[in-house]
């Protein structure tokens, strides 16, 4: 089992930035892909970014990709997402999750184990 608990969200005025972090506890010592999802209000949790556990693939959703950045430090089993030039449509729970296996996808159900998620809210 692992546990994902995510952290850094927050109200942020559009433009600005923000970063979120996801820390894994438990049976950390496989090799997990991990990925953001976002769910907005009223709509489907869709993907946001994954990185596989060497950090050597790296995939975006067209909607954030060149905004947002998604890192990983193995050594504290912790991912981040660091975004910038927010907008009020990235408004949204924001949830990580951790794949068992080491490739990465854009689809949830890939994955293997779900944090409990963190708001964003952009205003404009």
């Amino acid at each position: 089992q692992v546990q994902l608990v995510e952290s850094g969200g927050g109200l942020v005025q559009a433009g600005g930035s923000l970063r979120l972090s996801c820390e894994a506890s438990g049976h950390t010592s496989s090799s997990y892909a991990m990925g953001w999802f976002r769910q907005a209000p009223g709509k489907e949790r869709e993907f946001v970014a994954a990185i596989s556990w060497s950090g050597g693939s790296i995939l975006y959703a067209d909607s954030v990709r060149g905004r947002f950045t998604i890192s990983r430090d193995n050594a504290k089993n912790t991912v981040y997402l660091q975004m910038n030039s927010l907008k009020p449509e990235d408004t949204a729970v924001y949830y990580c999750a951790a794949r068992v296996s080491g490739s990465i996808w854009s689809q949830s159900n890939r994955y293997d184990y779900w944090g409990q998620g963190t708001q964003v809210t952009v205003s404009s």
